[in-house]
């Protein structure tokens, strides 16, 4: 009978070979140990860390409003009004003898860039987070914070207060706008007052370039349906959409209801 001969280079070949299958199986799990890690950080940790810093920073605000500070935003180039009650017909607030209409102006400084200057609350989502200047992902929206789009009018202010807010990671306060209906409630605090703003429309999706959304009189200029066309006092809330991704974006308006002096 004849014995098969291996030879050397035979042996060789098939070392390299199991070698070459050893290092890349290792390869393929380590990559996915890294994108496993990668993945909890950006869901788990981001939300975690971002959730914390903001209620500190809700907890700092109420904090220094009740001491009667200014919550860390002075005015950087003069101050801006908010309309009384006698320039919106819901402005009215209640007091221990009944209801009082107020007849002075409020009045509230400009915020500084990046800095928490508000609190935003809607009771629907369980939501209470704090409101910088600025939609600087790096300097508010990663930090858990509710972003103010610059330009756009302040809290209480004739035309239309905007805010952006991450929908995934990072606190995620915005996740669950998607659930709120109309006359849900959605208040804004101030060191000078509580603003009650009842929600009105929802435009499910549009483009992240539809600058409509924002105006002082908020219409979509990619869908023209969705909107406003009178001056009012508005509220405006987008996020990204669909989740996960930041294809579009995802719109809720309210309107002023009720401004509750401090």
């Amino acid at each position: 009978m004849r014995v098969p001969v291996v030879q050397h280079s035979t042996r060789r070949r098939s070392a390299r070979r199991r070698r070459a299958l050893w290092s890349g199986g290792e390869l393929l799990v380590t990559v996915g140990v890294v994108l496993l890690l990668l993945v909890v950080h950006q869901l788990w940790w981001t939300n975690r860390e971002a959730r914390r810093g903001a209620e500190r920073k809700v907890e700092a605000l109420e904090r220094q409003w009740g001491n009667g500070g200014t919550a860390g935003d002075n005015a950087d180039s003069g101050d801006t009004s908010t309309p009384s009650a006698t320039q919106h017909p819901s402005t009215n607030t209640n007091t221990g003898s009944g209801t009082r209409q107020q007849t002075t102006t409020a009045r509230q400084s400009r915020p500084n860039w990046s800095r928490a200057y508000a609190v935003l609350t809607i009771p629907r989502l369980g939501l209470r987070v704090p409101v910088a200047e600025g939609v600087s992902k790096q300097n508010v929206l990663n930090k858990g914070y509710v972003g103010h789009y610059r330009g756009t009018q302040q809290p209480g202010q004739a035309g239309n207060f905007a805010l952006a807010g991450h929908r995934n990671t990072h606190g995620e306060p915005f996740r669950y706008i998607n659930r709120l209906r109309a006359k849900d409630v959605v208040q804004v605090e101030t060191k000078n007052a509580t603003y009650t703003y009842s929600v009105d429309k929802t435009l499910p999706q549009t483009s992240a370039r539809d600058s409509g959304v924002i105006r002082p009189v908020p219409r979509s200029t990619v869908k023209p349906g969705y909107g406003y066309s009178e001056p009012g006092y508005y509220i405006t809330l987008t996020t990204c959409t669909p989740e996960y991704t930041s294809r579009y974006r995802l719109v809720v308006w309210g309107k002023l209801v009720s401004m509750r002096p401090r």
